[in-house]
């Protein structure tokens, strides 16, 4: 069986001019199954606010793959991209959480809470392996523990082939690993733009409405002024490093809108409503 050259379906959208559409999900064995079937590009299993159950991670990632799909697309790559979400907030500095995810085979990590370049290096530090000093795209400095069995079963690589793909993109071309930040703070606002001009190799902003909300003083107020211009300002700020942004709450009623500010990752309800992610397709001429 061919392997197609790209692996990571998210990042394919975005190498092809579009949007890539997600959602979050529980990781289970039948929300997995149904989401193998879903007109998604990549699922974030929420490890934040849901325990972190490395056991039931890794029981998620099998159920996501469908013999079907890969027969027909002639990749072992699941169909719908798994992403995960941690719990350690970016000033926890938790290392441990990224590589226990990755290990077991995800493709991308979300960072929550990130609010500064230290913390940003840290996110995408902690998706890399380590490398000569002599090495190109040296930094950020990887730290991710050498332990990728599981992982390597998963992609259907042998652990050279592994290596190869299992560096983050876009600082790596040819890499498969995504590492989102969240910007969900005044102090995140304030610093993106540092972020993103002294860290390479973070894959997406993601905005933290719901956070940023109680920040700004206007809980959940997602339409408020002070909340459009904050998200606005992420948007322009991203859109300067050429770095994708994302939208945590796109819906039927606002997607026309989210499609034209630029988002380029649009998140929408759970697989059961399809209603959000259908418009953004009719949207964008994409079938």
């Amino acid at each position: 069986m061919a392997e197609t050259a790209r692996v990571n379906n998210i990042i394919r959208a975005w190498e092809t001019g579009r949007p890539a559409f997600a959602s979050f999900a529980h990781a289970d064995p039948q929300t997995a199954i149904e989401f193998s079937m879903a007109p998604y590009d990549g699922i974030i299993f929420e490890m934040e606010h849901n325990p972190f159950d490395v056991q039931a991670l890794q029981d998620a990632l099998q159920y996501l793959l469908d013999r079907k799909q890969i027969f027909t697309a002639g990749s072992l790559a699941p169909a719908v991209t798994p992403i995960v979400r941690v719990p350690a907030n970016g000033v926890e500095r938790n290392q441990s959480f990224a590589k226990q995810a990755l290990d077991r085979g995800v493709y991308g990590v979300v960072w929550p809470h990130v609010d500064d370049a230290e913390q940003a290096y840290n996110a995408v530090a902690s998706c890399r392996y380590a490398r000569p000093k002599t090495a190109d795209l040296y930094e950020p400095v990887g730290v991710r523990g050498d332990g990728p069995t599981s992982a390597c079963r998963y992609w259907g690589l042998t652990q050279q082939e592994y290596y190869t793909k299992a560096d983050v993109w876009p600082l790596n071309p040819d890499g498969e690993i995504l590492v989102f930040i969240q910007c969900e703070s005044v102090k995140g606002l304030t610093n993106l733009d540092d972020i993103l001009k002294r860290v390479p190799g973070i894959g997406c902003v993601l905005i933290g409405e719901g956070d940023l909300s109680q920040a700004l003083g206007f809980p959940r107020q997602y339409d408020h002024p002070d909340v459009r211009e904050a998200m606005d300002h992420v948007v322009a700020t991203c859109k300067k490093y050429n770095v994708p942004v994302g939208h945590p709450h796109v819906t039927a009623s606002n997607v026309e809108r989210v499609v034209a500010e630029g988002y380029r990752f649009l998140m929408s309800a759970p697989v059961r409503s399809y209603g959000a992610i259908q418009k953004a397709k009719d949207v964008l001429g994409v079938k």
